[in-house]
């Protein structure tokens, strides 16, 4: 742990929509597929870049329509977002660029998958104005889901709570795609629904926590040349 790190004051983990005991059963399922990419030299960058390009596709398939193949595909793109990080840990590669490059493509996945359900909505919906501008809300809200805790992390506090944490985020997009591409087409909307409210309401109590951490309390010893992490929230 890094010094910055021992020094930063925890915030209380808020509740998940996943359980603990549902993540961990995802990691021990994604467990040989991080020992095949091991097998094939793969480094975790090169994971997160091809994860990234498995999004950008399923995405182009969300907005032209296809949306049960963009659903699967980006699920295997998802579960190789998850690999990268446990990758890293298991070959001792984890690097502060590497980092850096899984948290911008993982806000420019988001960017991609919610503006291809926008995509989606102009091209097929006679009146697409609400899912638009739900899908907006919702990309906007992640936005600032990642953005508080980075901002957080910078000052010296953590600030991983709330519901709408980026797994919570995907589960419900790609099960929304799922249900419309099945013939249930409000499922869509209701997701973008949730999540778009579940961000904004994250958001506002990470803002609250910090607010709370820090009122009458010296500002915590930062490094002036600490980047602001954008990393998974």
């Amino acid at each position: 742990m890094s010094a910055s790190q021992s020094r930063a004051h925890d915030l209380r983990r808020g509740d998940s929509l996943l359980s603990a005991r549902v993540k961990e059963a995802g990691r021990a399922v994604l467990a040989p597929v991080v020992r095949l990419a091991v097998r094939l030299h793969l480094t975790a960058n090169t994971v997160t870049v091809i994860g990234f390009l498995i999004v950008v596709v399923a995405s182009a398939l969300v907005a032209t329509g296809n949306l049960l193949a963009g659903a699967a595909i980006l699920t295997a793109g998802s579960l190789l977002d998850a690999v990268d990080g446990a990758l890293a840990r298991a070959t001792g590669g984890t690097t502060a660029f590497g980092g850096f490059l899984d948290s911008t493509l993982d806000r420019a996945a988001e960017a991609v998958l919610f503006g291809s359900v926008a995509a989606y909505y102009l091209l097929a919906s006679p009146d697409p104005t609400l899912p638009v501008l739900l899908a907006i809300v919702a990309l906007t809200g992640s936005f600032l889901v990642s953005y508080t805790r980075a901002r957080a992390e910078a000052l010296g506090y953590s600030a991983e709570v709330g519901l709408a944490q980026r797994v919570e985020r995907l589960v419900l997009a790609i099960g929304g795609i799922g249900l419309a591409g099945i013939g249930f087409a409000f499922g869509l909307i209701a997701a973008l629904l949730i999540v778009a409210g579940l961000s904004v309401a994250t958001t506002a109590q990470r803002i609250w926590h910090v607010q709370r951490l820090s009122a009458g309390a010296p500002r915590p010893a930062v490094d002036d040349t600490r980047r602001e992490n954008g990393t998974r929230a």
